[in-house]
């Protein structure tokens, strides 16, 4: 009797510079989902790097952020997922039928601090738990 196929959800995570909270977010929901759950997340304006606080604060928790680099937003990245998490990112994200998208009012982590930083990491992960449940239950 053949196998049945499952085909991995697909999330992909958006804010402006990728370099912060969609870095943080897709570290957390690859490692909490242990490859059940496609991962991808880019930015509209992408950073030359991934924030060093953002890194640091990652670190702390035993993530590894270092070999990052933000990515820019396609339609193709879209396109092929099934939700779309939106981080500040406003107008600049493409919205197309039959994706779940959601928005993540979260404070920007640019320009600030590791202390500043892991409130943030914390909240994002708390938000990755919750949608990791939801797309496991699917």
């Amino acid at each position: 009797m053949p196998e049945s196929v499952t085909v991995k959800p697909s999330v992909l995570f958006v804010c402006v510079h990728n370099a912060g909270r969609s870095q943080m977010a897709a570290a957390f929901l690859t490692h909490l989902s242990q490859g059940q759950v496609e991962v991808r997340s880019a930015g509209s304006a992408p950073a030359d790097a991934v924030n060093p606080a953002v890194v640091e604060a990652m670190k702390e928790i035993g993530v590894d952020l270092s070999a990052e680099s933000p990515k820019v937003l396609t339609t193709e990245a879209v396109r092929a997922s099934d939700v779309v998490i939106t981080m500040g990112c406003g107008d600049a994200c493409p919205v197309f039928p039959g994706k779940r998208y959601l928005d993540w009012k979260l404070q920007d982590p640019a320009g600030q601090g590791v202390d500043a930083v892991r409130p943030i990491r914390d909240e994002i992960e708390r938000r990755v738990r919750g949608l990791l449940d939801e797309l496991l239950a699917a």
